[in-house]
């Protein structure tokens, strides 16, 4: 019997043209992707968010809105997430020396120019195009395989 979908949300921050990035599994910092994590039950989507980005980064975020749901699947694990993209912001980028995902996962974080993002593993595929893009429509982007 497979698992149901677990729902997570990430944060699309862009500041004087950089993105926000963080790796992705604990201690890998060849595989990057946007802030954030699972959500948990009776919290809204945007309270979830505020959570994993103070656990992730120690940011306060201004969340504004959905800018892409992203699926990606390892049926190999029985694994399905729905990831849902906010577009945020922040008045004051820094992440302080001393801070640290208390769940130990995310350790490395990174401001990148679009043009960085090309020697770069990042996950989904399409998030450079919606960083960059905060006029355009919502994007959805469904079943991405899994990197491992």
């Amino acid at each position: 019997m497979s698992r149901p979908p677990r729902l997570a949300v990430r944060a699309v921050i862009v500041h004087d043209d950089r993105l926000l990035l963080v790796n992705a599994y604990a201690g890998r910092t060849d595989l990057w992707c946007a802030p954030g994590g699972g959500v948990e039950a009776h919290a809204s989507l945007t309270d979830n968010l505020r959570r994993e980005m103070y656990e992730e980064t120690g940011l306060q975020v201004r969340i504004g809105p959905v800018c892409l749901v992203n699926e990606f699947h390892d049926p190999d694990r029985d694994m399905h997430q729905v990831d849902i993209y906010f577009r945020c912001t922040v008045d004051d980028p820094a992440i302080a020396g001393g801070w640290a995902d208390p769940e130990g996962i995310v350790s490395h974080h990174c401001w990148v120019t679009r043009a960085d993002l090309s020697g770069m593993v990042v996950k989904p595929d399409s998030l450079a195009g919606v960083a960059w893009d905060d006029g355009g429509a919502m994007t959805y982007d469904p079943l991405e395989p899994i990197l491992r």
